[in-house]
């Protein structure tokens, strides 16, 4: 996960609705090609497809103060997508549970992001790290410029079942209204 330090997206859209469910947050630097690897995995999530009324899907880029706060607003569970760099070919879809047993205290950076510190320091905020998981590509290259790698750009439709998979099982299923039958009419 690399730190980066500029950032095009918008603020996020937080809707109070949503808390206790799943935020899904996908994190990295358009300008630097496959870093970019999370925002367009959460970019086409965020599609007509439909994802249920408690996943929020936010594209944070390199804010990482904005996910912070995010996260105290009382999620069950985080999805971070984002590059790894997990040793295996450019493409490669890794997922992982983190916990706060997996992450060192690093300096937090309001102006960049770190998802590691991001995580590591939530509870100087007053937040807890809620379930977490991290759905990663493995990045072909991370230099200045902009657009995925073939291989990374190839990784995403993998990434994006990966999430569906995440929520399907992070979130129970709704629950179906059942509605009364009529009352038998008398003569």
């Amino acid at each position: 996960m690399e730190q980066a330090s500029a950032s095009t997206a918008r603020p996020p859209k937080v809707s109070p609705d949503v808390a206790g469910g799943v935020l899904v947050a996908g994190v990295g630097n358009l300008f630097l090609g496959d870093d970019g690897f999370g925002p367009e995995v959460v970019r086409r999530l965020a599609g007509p497809d439909g994802l249920p009324p408690r996943v929020q899907v936010v594209d944070y880029g390199i804010r990482g103060m904005h996910l912070a706060y995010d996260l105290l607003n009382g999620y069950d569970a985080l999805v971070l997508v984002d590059t790894y760099p997990g040793g295996g070919p450019p493409g490669e879809v890794t997922v992982l549970e983190i916990t706060a047993e997996h992450l060192d205290t690093g300096e937090f950076d309001a102006h960049g992001m770190n998802p590691v510190s991001v995580l590591a320091n939530l509870d100087q905020l007053g937040g807890t790290l809620p379930v977490t998981y991290l759905v990663g590509c493995t990045p072909a290259g991370i230099e200045e410029g902009i657009g995925l790698s073939e291989a990374v750009c190839a990784a995403v439709p993998d990434a994006i079942e990966a999430v569906h998979r995440l929520i399907r099982r992070l979130l129970p299923p709704e629950p179906t209204e059942t509605v009364p039958s009529a009352a038998p009419r008398r003569s």
